[in-house]
């Protein structure tokens, strides 16, 4: 494993979660941390936190491209560069395509396919100029097959897999990786973007049946093996599901 430390990381969707878990296990390792979210107090608590880490933080909306480059820039004016972009925010609202939940619809679209597209722009001019870098996202078991009530959500996470793909293939020769991160049932607050309070409660107390799902934890140090693998090794998918997870 190559070290971490000093290593320059942007994490969007970093206020809770397996973002912040993410940040929290990269700066006990000595990376330098960018963070976004849009929830800022939630940020500027994990950044205190963190009293020894080189971190910055700054309120970021995915869905907005100039937030992402604002991001970036922030990491260039802080550091220089940027070694890893962690494309992690998302939303889960699940519902049957009969309910015709076209607002729902969109938000998936936008935060969880725009969302990255816009954290790719935002890095890849200057991980090609650099001739480095590595571009990461959350993307989900959901990625790998589809399932009733999530059509749209398997849907997005599909999409991520693919773009990601293309992303390899295209930026192979500019010595730009990229890595997918798919976690099965994970204790987050991802269940909180789910409208329907019956599926809400469902999809809560599954992730939480003790010795069951995931914890953002365990998540994390999937993203910090890919982070730490040698800048020849590619890490394309890491795929990770509870032990006693059907699906």
């Amino acid at each position: 494993m190559a070290s971490l430390k000093d290593k320059v990381v942007i994490i969007a969707g970093a206020s809770s979660g397996i973002g912040e878990a993410t940040a929290r296990r990269l700066a006990t390792e000595g990376a330098k941390l960018v963070i976004g979210a849009r929830r800022v107090e939630r940020l500027k608590q994990l950044a205190e936190s963190l009293q020894d880490a080189e971190i910055y933080y700054q309120a970021a909306d995915v869905t907005k491209p100039e937030d992402m480059e604002a991001l970036a820039k922030l990491a260039m004016d802080k550091f220089g560069r940027i070694d890893v972009m962690f494309n992690n925010a998302g939303i889960m609202p699940t519902a049957n395509l009969s309910e015709l939940r076209r607002n729902e619809w969109r938000q998936m679209l936008d935060i969880n396919i725009m969302g990255v597209l816009n954290g790719i722009a935002a890095v890849l001019p200057i991980m090609k100029k650099q001739q480095s870098g590595h571009i990461i996202a959350t993307d989900s078991v959901a990625g790998h097959l589809v399932y009733p009530g999530s059509a749209v959500y398997c849907g997005t996470k599909f999409a991520v897999r693919a773009i990601m793909e293309g992303l390899r293939q295209e930026e192979r020769e500019n010595n730009i990786r990229s890595t997918i991160i798919s976690p099965g049932a994970v204790d987050t607050e991802l269940y909180t973007t789910i409208n329907d309070p019956k599926n809400r409660e469902r999809v809560k107390n599954n992730q939480r049946t003790p010795g069951f799902g995931l914890t953002s934890e365990q998540v994390a140090d999937a993203v910090a093996y890919a982070i730490g693998t040698p800048e020849n090794v590619a890490i394309s998918e890491i795929l990770i599901r509870p032990t006693k997870q059907v699906l």
